[in-house]
């Protein structure tokens, strides 16, 4: 698959070569076999270079009816991606297919420079892996208008009787036939998946040869999702490996249909298993992206390399507001770029999309009945005179252009796409220092450090579809506003034997040992406890080498061992870890912090609104213990509490023990799983809780419950040492003092 141009005129005659030559030159990437010398005339070579100023990126969302279709989104750096279409299909799957569904788009710019092709899998998921043995064609003279030819394999092609299924296809130019080659892969009964290659026809609506075997691959695996990148005279085929250790590999070859020999090693710069690997070439770089698809985690990775050999994870500098499914990048003009905005841009998706690095894009919400949109920034954030950045699209004009004082009110904002009637929307912009880390996190349990100084907060690592993220990271802060974030702390499938998937809802306490500190963390992994030890809040972790516990206790018959919370007791100095699921039970830790004294395990579910997330802090002579009711799915997940007069003790419920739940009127949903911090030396108290992303996570249905976002506000108790119900704010609370 190539996503970069290769321009030059489609005439048969001695100069198609030396066209491709400076196409070669002006783009660095091409879909085509090496070229003669010679030379053009000047002007000549010049009306064959387009200039590339942005980008298309052709993907699907996922497996349900409504998702395998094509949608666009474009970009004008190729790292920051924007729905096209409010993320709506853009071509209807059940007019172009013979499935009714559409996955694994590849889109490429011809050899003429102006006329485009689509190849895609004509498949629909819920009918099975094995269902489909067709591809769909699809031409285009302007990036809005399609035809299409669906061609079924099985019924073109004799001997294909026990064809299983025709997986992503993709397109190459043959700069030696003057053909245009397509390659995918194919299962025949219990052979493996093999990539194949045939030539289509003129006019782009049919295969002309008959199938060959593209790749053969020495290790006698699988094979699929071909990419086939040009570059330094060679091609460069990139690949999924199926069975035992899948991933992404490459193999090189001087010739586009044969000769490819293995590069033995995986390119993909994750342990989750991946797919469809796409590669393009960024405009007026060295550089290219292979991005591929984390298809059980829900997400996409994108990585940077300058030689196809060496690959850097980027993930950090890429947004997109919509979540692809294999899909591929194409460089696209600055006209072609103004005509998708006139077919498919709306004045939505230009003002839901602000590029201004102060703005906190996932939670940007949008009116689209009343034209309203409001802007959650950043700590910080000059109000007075801010600029959203709405102006970079080609083909779209917002004004006004400069700064706005956005102190006074909502600004006027007019939107003129090319094509269409000019919009007046009203703009917003407010300081949300919720939530308080960037990106999807949850389960937050917060420690002041004594060592250091500053406070540090270690979350779940959310987003990944069923709660399925397998590392820790940990951030810090002076104020409990600005965070840093400090990187992995502990990564199951490195650093934990007995583990290694899960990674859920740690906890943290620091110990003075000698002149020193010591920093134990324990986490949830394959639903057991374990413990991790540092000398520092951030790590490294080296984890103790076994769960620390992995049963449920006497006298319980359900739940999960999940969930620990540690708690030191200040009046006697002893130790306590609590966990559980559908359950709440307590055990008094040994001195070496890294095992539990077994006769001490006691179950103490204070009553049936129980649910996991136990948390205990001790105020005032009276001990506290908080806890998550309901599920994390759901819109009502809160926090309730008891109090005690020991750690282990009979937990008594006030009448009103509600300590943060929903505000409708806020949009701030399941509000739980939480932990307190006490300003060091006052009575000054903060709840750290996850909710779901707003403003889009109670329209998500289940997936809200692994799309969460941290948060803190204030605690207050009243003078009877009963907690204030807590109000949910996306304001936050400001920096602190110590």
């Amino acid at each position: 698959m190539n996503y970069n141009s290769i321009i030059l005129t489609q005439k048969r005659s001695i100069f198609r070569f030396a066209v491709l030559t400076v196409a070669l030159s002006f783009f660095g990437i091409a879909n085509a076999q090496q070229v003669s010398k010679k030379k053009l005339p000047k002007s000549e070579a010049k009306s064959s270079v387009i200039k590339t100023t942005a980008y298309l990126f052709a993907y699907f969302t996922g497996n349900s009816n409504d998702e395998e279709a094509i949608r666009f989104a474009v970009s004008n750096d190729g790292y920051n991606f924007r729905a096209l279409n409010n993320n709506q299909p853009v071509i209807d799957s059940k007019q172009i297919s013979s499935s009714g569904g559409i996955r694994d788009p590849h889109i490429l710019r011809g050899a003429d420079g102006k006329t485009f092709y689509m190849v895609t899998t004509d498949m629909v998921s819920a009918k099975g892996w094995d269902s489909n043995r067709a591809m769909v064609l699809l031409k285009s003279n302007d990036l809005v208008n399609w035809s299409s030819s669906v061609i079924n394999i099985q019924k073109k092609y004799p001997n294909n009787e026990n064809l299983k299924r025709v997986w992503a296809p993709q397109t190459i130019y043959d700069t030696q036939k003057g053909k245009y080659m397509i390659y995918w892969s194919m299962q025949h009964g219990n052979d493996i998946d093999k990539i194949y290659y045939a030539y289509a026809n003129a006019d782009f609506t049919d295969l002309e040869t008959e199938p060959k075997q593209l790749f053969f691959s020495p290790t006698n695996g699988a094979c699929i999702d071909g990419e086939i990148i040009f570059k330094d005279n060679k091609y460069h085929l990139f690949f999924k490996t199926e069975g035992a250790g899948a991933g992404i590999k490459i193999a090189v070859s001087d010739k586009l249909t044969e000769g490819y020999v293995l590069r033995d090693k995986y390119v993909q710069q994750t342990k989750y298993p991946v797919e469809g690997a796409g590669v393009f070439k960024l405009n007026n770089s060295n550089d290219y992206i292979l991005m591929y698809d984390l298809y059980t985690k829900g997400k996409y990775q994108f990585t940077k390399t300058n030689d196809l050999e060496n690959f850097s994870v980027i993930d950090n500098a890429v947004s997109m507001n919509f979540h692809p499914r294999h899909g591929t990048v194409m460089p696209i003009t600055a006209s072609e770029l103004a005509r998708l905005e006139s077919k498919w841009g709306t004045a939505k998706d230009i003002l839901s999309s602000p590029e201004a690095k102060d703005v906190k894009k996932t939670n940007v919400k949008v009116d689209d009945v009343a034209k309203q949109v409001h802007l959650p920034v950043k700590f910080g954030t000059n109000l007075a005179s801010f600029k959203p950045d709405f102006t970079k699209y080609a083909g779209v004009n917002v004004e006004p252009k400069t700064a706005q004082n956005f102190t006074k009110g909502a600004v006027k904002y007019t939107v003129a796409i090319e094509g269409k009637p000019t919009e007046t929307w009203l703009v917003t912009a407010s300081v949300a220092n919720n939530p308080a880390l960037n990106g999807f996190y949850a389960d937050p349990d917060i420690l002041y450090s004594e060592k250091t100084g500053k406070y540090y907060i270690y979350p779940t690592s959310d987003g990944f579809d069923g709660w399925s993220g397998t590392y820790f990271k940990t951030f810090s802060s002076p104020d409990l506003v600005n965070w840093t974030d400090e990187g992995i702390i502990l990564d199951l499938e490195k650093d934990v034997s007995w583990g290694n998937r899960n990674a859920w809802a740690p906890c943290i306490t620091e110990k003075k040992v000698g002149n020193d500190y010591k920093y134990y963390f324990y986490f949830t992994a394959a639903q057991k406890i374990g413990v991790a030890v540092a000398d520092n809040p951030k790590g490294p972790f080296v984890d103790s080498g076994k769960p620390l516990v992995e049963k449920l206790p006497n006298g319980v018959s359900g739940g999960q061992q999940i969930d620990p919370d540690v708690f030191t007791d200040p009046k006697t100095g002893k130790n306590y870890l609590y966990w559980g699921n559908g359950y709440m039970a307590c055990a008094e830790l040994n001195n070496d912090m890294i095992s539990i004294k077994e006769e001490s395990i006691k179950v103490m579910t204070p009553d049936s609104t129980f649910r996991e997330g136990t948390t205990v802090f001790f105020r005032n002579g009276k001990y506290y213990f908080l806890w998550s009711e309901d599920d994390t799915r759901s819109e009502n997940y809160k926090v309730r509490y008891g109090t005690s007069d020991s750690p282990t003790g009979k937990i008594s419920i006030p009448e009103n023990n509600l300590v943060i739940a929903k505000d409708k009127e806020a949009e701030i949903y399941a509000t739980g799983h939480n932990s307190v911090i006490q300003i060091p030396g006052k009575d000054e108290w903060y709840i750290v809780y996850h909710r779901f992303n707003y403003p889009k996570g109670i329209t998500m249905g289940d997936a809200a419950g692994f799309n969460r976002e941290v948060c803190i506000d204030k605690m207050e108790f009243d003078k009877d040492g009963n907690i204030v119900t807590v109000k949910p704010t996306h304001a936050g609370i400001k920096p602190v003092k110590k």
